[in-house]
């Protein structure tokens, strides 16, 4: 089964942008698995949704409000992403949410079998293009939960 690990968030934010170095990260590493096609999504657009249509699984990393310490992580799988996204009471900075193209996905009947978002609590948004350095060094654990679960749906 193919898998789109697609990163998003704005690199001009700080931890906004941390589900594209995330999967800038993962892309780098000689463990990646050869399955996984990891795509730089930036603040998404509705081109990304073909690239999400081609693939029986996705996994999106991203920011997340999660009322957590910076750094920490969690995944959401299925129909968990929906009420996730659904209870987040502000406005992405994306130029569309993650629910917008999920729903153009669903309209098309070409949603991913298989769909989780890897959400990373940020701790800083503000101008800048590095992340701060409680999220560079959560890069690892939250790349390593993106390998388990894919490992984990291989089975």
């Amino acid at each position: 089964m193919s898998t789109l690990v697609l990163g998003i968030g704005n690199t001009l934010l700080a931890d906004e942008g941390v589900g594209v170095h995330a999967v800038r990260y993962l892309e780098s590493l000689p463990t990646c698995p050869k399955h996984i096609h990891c795509v730089d999504g930036g603040t998404l657009s509705f081109t990304l949704a073909e690239a999400v249509a081609t693939h029986e699984q996705l996994i999106v990393l991203d920011a997340a409000q999660l009322q957590q310490q910076p750094g920490n992580h969690k995944t959401f799988i299925g129909e968990e992403i929906d009420r996730f996204l659904n209870q987040c009471s502000h406005r992405s900075v994306h130029d569309l949410s993650l629910l917008d193209m999920f729903d153009v996905l669903r309209l098309t009947n070409r949603m991913p079998e298989k769909r989780a978002l890897v959400g990373i609590q940020p701790a800083v948004i503000d101008w800048s293009e590095k992340l701060s350095g409680v999220l560079q060094e959560a890069l690892p654990a939250a790349v390593n939960s993106v390998i388990k679960l894919v490992k984990y749906w291989q089975q």
